[in-house]
C-alpha cells in the first residue's frame, strides 16, 4: 500500500510517501520558524494561512520525488488532531479531496501517534512492548505501548510540558524561537554545578511531570544576577541555561527508569521535538544501560513534526481497514489512550 502523508498540526507543514513494501519514498518539509520568530511564538491565523500557499506545492515535489501519480495512491493520512484547528482544517479538507478525487481512502491520524512511531522508519526499529516517552513542547508523557492503538497513559504533566517550559527558559534569557534548541546550545557554553536548579516531583512516589515550579525558580534566579539591561552576563546565562536543561533532562530520566522498572520493559522510545536534545539521549543511553534496557528515537529530522511519520503511522491503519467518513472532523485536543487498537479498529473520529 502507498500512502500520501499529509501534516500540518502546527506551524510546519510536512509532506510524505510511504510504501508498506519499500518504507519512505519521499519526504519534504517547510518550516514556518522565520514567520513566527518576530512574535516570539506561533501565531494561528498565520500558520493556517501559510500552509495553504505551501501545502500543494510540496505535495507536487513529493509525489514527482516519489514517483508517484495520482493511480498510484492507494491512501491518503492527515493529521487530525491534536493541534491548531485552523492549521489541522487545511490539511484535513485538502486530503479529503484528493482522496475522493482519487477514489481512495482517508484516515485522520493522531499527531503525538505519529510521533510514537517515528522510530519505526529507522533501519533498527523498536519491538512492542516498549515504554514511550513523548516530549514536545505541547506534551510531556509516559505511556505503555503493548501494539499500535494499545496504549496505556503511565504519567504526564500536570502543568507546562517540557519543551513550553524550554522555550518560556528562551524568553526569560532573551534568546530567539525557537527556544528549545536556543536554549541547549547556550547550555553548552555553561559551567556544570555553578547553579544546581530543583528536580521537580522526583521526590515523590508517580510518574507525573511538574515544570511551573522550575519555570518559576528560572525567572527568580535570571532576576537575582540582572544587571541594568534586565539580564544577566552572557556567561552566567549561560550557567543559568546549563542549570536548567539539567534539571529537566534529570527528571525525564528519573521518571523514565521509573517506568521501565514499574512495568517490568526493557525498552525505551523517546519521541517528540524534545528527543532530539543531545544531552537528554546521552543521559537516558547512560542510565538505562545500568540497568540493562535500551533507548531508541527518530533521526533528528523526524524529531520535530513531519509527515514521514503521518504517511507511515496512517499506512498502518489504512492496512487495518481504518478510514474516515466524508465528513472532515478535527480535535484541538484528543486523548492518546482513547485510540481503537488496530485488532477492533473504526473510525477514529
Amino acid at each position: 500500500m502507498r500512502v500520501l502523508g499529509i501534516e500540518t498540526s502546527c506551524d510546519e507543514t510536512g509532506v510524505a510517501v510511504y510504501d508498506s513494501e519499500r518504507g519512505l519514498l519521499a519526504h519534504a518539509l517547510y518550516s514556518q520558524i522565520d514567520i513566527h520568530a518576530e512574535y516570539g511564538g506561533v501565531v494561528p491565523e498565520l500558520a493556517s494561512r501559510d500552509h495553504v500557499r505551501k501545502l500543494l506545492p510540496l505535495i507536487q515535489q513529493v509525489m514527482a520525488e516519489s514517483g508517484s501519480t495520482p493511480a498510484g495512491i492507494d491512501g491518503v493520512a492527515y493529521t487530525a488532531g491534536p493541534g491548531l484547528i485552523g492549521a489541522l482544517m487545511v490539511g484535513a479538507t485538502l486530503s479529503r479531496s484528493l482522496a475522493y478525487a482519487w477514489k481512495v481512502p482517508a484516515v485522520g491520524v493522531h499527531h503525538m501517534e505519529g510521533h510514537l512511531l517515528a522510530p519505526m522508519l529507522e533501519a533498527q526499529p523498536p519491538a512492542f512492548p516498549f515504554v514511550a516517552l513523548l516530549v514536545s513542547g505541547g506534551h510531556t508523557q509516559l505511556v505503555r505501548v503493548d501494539a499500535i492503538g494499545r496504549y496505556e497513559l503511565l504519567g504526564e504533566s500536570l502543568d507546562d510540558a517540557a519543551g513550553e517550559a524550554f522555550d518560556k527558559a528562551a524568553r526569560m534569557l532573551d534568546l530567539d524561537y525557537p527556544g528549545g534548541p536556543q536554549v541547549a546550545k547556550l547550555a553548552e557554553q555553561g559551567e556544570d554545578g555553578r547553579f544546581v536548579f530543583p528536580r521537580p516531583m522526583v521526590d515523590r512516589p508517580g510518574l507525573d511531570f511538574s515544570f511551573s515550579g522550575l519555570k518559576t525558580y528560572t525567572l527568580n534566579t535570571v532576576a537575582a544576577h540582572a544587571l541594568a539591561d534586565g539580564l544577566p552576563d552572557q556567561q552566567t546565562c549561560a550557567d543559568i541555561a546549563n542549570a536548567f536543561q539539567t534539571a529537566v533532562v534529570s527528571t525525564l530520566v528519573v521518571k523514565c527508569r521509573r517506568a521501565l522498572e514499574h512495568t517490568g520493559m526493557k525498552t525505551l522510545v523517546i519521541a517528540g521535538g524534545v528527543s532530539a536534545n543531545k544531552k537528554l539521549r546521552a543521559d537516558l543511553e547512560q542510565a538505562l544501560a545500568k540497568i540493562g534496557a535500551k533507548v531508541f528515537y527518530a533521526r533528528h529530522e523526524f524529531c520535530t513534526d513531519n509527515g514521514a511519520m503521518i504517511a507511515y503511522a496512517g499506512c498502518q491503519r489504512l492496512l487495518a481497514g481504518q478510514q474516515e467518513p466524508l465528513a472532515v472532523n478535527v480535535r484541538a485536543r484528543w486523548p492518546l489512550d482513547s485510540l481503537s487498537p488496530l485488532d477492533g479498529v473504526s473510525s477514529s473520529l
